[in-house]
């Protein structure tokens, strides 16, 4: 069904050691019954430079706080692998043995930290909706975490999905019936359109694998390939791919693993609970287990008003 094109060499616990000055780089986290889900995405933000650091320069003492657990987190984990049970008391976790979302934790964190900790991840959207005369008759701005792209043709899986099209779709114009207008004083046909008002300096796509079926009236999961990017480019800015969060199994049950650059020597590494290993990167131009993705700014252009990217996207 897909080519795999990674060169991997395997690593014991705590045994993912660098060839060239023999010292250890990163370490794993315990799993704690099914708790994979929060590993992959605790590692995703230790591993994110710009969050990692205002986690360690701005947390206080208030041990109460997401903050203040992420601190203690993060600097265990530069020296040995170590257990999250401090971060699943904060979020509330009491059955550690119930596999849970990883996007949804992603931003449970994300909102329980301090603005200045989780501002690297928020963007703006802005949707404006215009009757068919061209009369603006709303307009609705809001922050995101992630940009939840839908995987078509559920049943299918047998596609290949497109990444940059879904993300190229996310911001396509789309036509409403029946909107009143003030100005029309009756209603009309309405195209709502989205645009990005604040490029978030990391983005993050989560890929909505489950879909409800109506034929079995019950959650499945599109298991169909997807086509990953290296490079997303908008008009204002180009998006580095740095991080890959994959799930194996079903809406029941399953395994969260993730795939993450390292910003301290360009190598990625595969981050499965206690195990890391290092892996030579070819290609992952097509995953069938890909869940969400993340990018980073890699470049930026001139500053302008915000783009429509149904019209300036690639």
């Amino acid at each position: 069904m897909m080519d795999h094109f990674w060169i991997h060499q395997h690593c014991y616990p705590n045994e993912n050691v660098n060839t060239y000055n023999k010292t250890i780089l990163y370490y794993g986290l315990h799993n704690q019954g099914a708790t994979c889900y929060l590993n992959s995405v605790l590692q995703v933000l230790f591993m994110t430079k710009g969050f990692r650091e205002a986690v360690e320069s701005h947390c206080g003492q208030d041990q109460k706080t997401a903050d203040f657990h992420l601190k203690s987190l993060f600097k265990a984990l530069k020296t040995s692998e170590t257990h999250t049970k401090d971060i699943l008391s904060i979020l509330g976790i009491g059955n550690v043995y119930e596999q849970r979302d990883a996007a949804e934790y992603f931003e449970n964190i994300l909102s329980m930290v301090t603005p200045y900790v989780s501002q690297i991840f928020k963007g703006h959207l802005r949707h404006t909706m215009r009757c068919s005369e061209g009369h603006v008759t709303s307009v609705e701005t809001g922050p995101f975490w992630t940009l939840p792209l839908s995987i078509e043709n559920p049943s299918d899986s047998n596609k290949t999905y497109s990444v940059r099209d879904g993300f190229e779709k996310f911001f396509k114009s789309s036509t409403v019936s029946e909107m009143y207008c003030d100005q029309c004083n009756e209603k009309t046909y309405s195209t709502i359109a989205c645009k990005m008002e604040h490029h978030p300096e990391i983005l993050t796509l989560l890929l909505k694998r489950f879909e409800f079926d109506y034929h079995s009236m019950s959650y499945t999961k599109n298991d169909c390939c997807v086509e990953v990017p290296h490079t997303l480019r908008t008009k204002n800015c180009d998006y580095e791919l740095y991080a890959v969060v994959d799930h194996v199994g079903s809406l029941r049950g399953g395994h969260y693993t993730a795939r993450i650059k390292s910003y301290d020597d360009h190598n990625w590494y595969v981050f499965d609970d206690s195990y890391v290993r290092q892996v030579c990167f070819l290609s992952i131009e097509l995953n069938i287990d890909c869940f969400s993705v993340k990018y980073y700014v890699s470049s930026k252009y001139i500053k302008t008003p915000p783009i429509d990217l149904t019209l300036n996207i690639l």
